[in-house]
């Protein structure tokens, strides 16, 4: 106890001029934090401004045919690519409702056909065919419709009302083709002028020909020995009777059955 009231003996309060100077010196720390916050919040907000401005300079040209630079034209592929890996996982979820589903699948093919329209022009600019080399996951993972001309259905797209039923009906029979159109696909393979071209049909053709010309001879052979065909008479080499011959026959037959009737000589 006496040690207690020797403490507070020895405590002695602060007057008011030392609580104003510490309430002056919290004050400044106050203001210069917050002076310090704000510059960092005005860093952080010039390079959000810069960074926009950035990309708004290098925004993706609306044509493929636009870009000249190869580099670029891969650039703009693979970032058309990302949004749609992007859009095709959205799809996914069924309870996104149907407008905001079918509005993803629209944004889907639309980008589908601006990256068919950039892999052309990479193929142009001298690059790689990505249309015979590249991978086509993501055009996979699409249902198109029978005769509904390369639109395609992603994720829970392809349950919507109206569009499975799409799925289910059978294609189409294909149209009837002119004859016109038939002709257009008739060449010389089709009337066989082009056959003998592998060397195939020729020694066949040759080897049966050799086997006909033998059979005919041993028939004629045969025929020659048999004794009761010598006496038939061979009329092919005969001469074919003219019209002037005809007459002439005809009217010497005729005079002649007068002479008979009549008995003269």
């Amino acid at each position: 106890m006496g040690c207690l009231k020797r403490q507070e003996e020895d405590y002695m309060a602060p007057t008011y001029g030392e609580y104003e100077g510490l309430n002056v010196y919290l004050s400044l720390l106050n203001a210069r934090n917050a002076e310090k916050a704000m510059t960092t919040l005005a860093r952080w907000r010039a390079a959000q401004s810069n960074e926009g401005a950035r990309k708004e300079q290098e925004r993706r040209p609306y044509l493929a045919s636009e870009c000249r630079d190869l580099r670029k034209a891969e650039k703009w592929r693979m970032q058309i690519i990302r949004e749609i890996a992007k859009k095709v996982a959205q799809i996914q979820n069924a309870g996104l409702g149907e407008f905001r589903i079918r509005d993803l699948n629209d944004e889907i093919n639309k980008l589908l056909r601006e990256k068919r329209h950039w892999e052309a022009q990479i193929k142009e600019l001298g690059g790689p065919d990505y249309s015979r080399v590249g991978p086509r996951m993501l055009d996979h993972e699409g249902r198109e419709v029978p005769g509904n001309r390369g639109y395609k259905y992603f994720g829970a797209a392809k349950e919507l009302p109206g569009v499975r039923e799409l799925f289910e009906q059978e294609p189409p029979p294909p149209p009837r083709k002119t004859r016109a159109e038939l002709m257009k696909d008739i060449d010389a393979d089709y009337y066989g002028y082009m056959d003998d071209d592998d060397g195939i049909l020729i020694p066949l053709e040759q080897k049966a020909e050799q086997e006909a010309r033998e059979k005919c001879i041993n028939e004629w052979v045969s025929h020659e020995k048999d004794p009761e065909s010598t006496d038939i008479e061979i009329t092919a080499q005969k001469p074919i009777p003219t019209q002037q011959d005809i007459q002439e026959a005809l009217l010497a037959r005729k005079k002649k059955e007068l002479l008979d009737k009549y008995g003269l000589d």
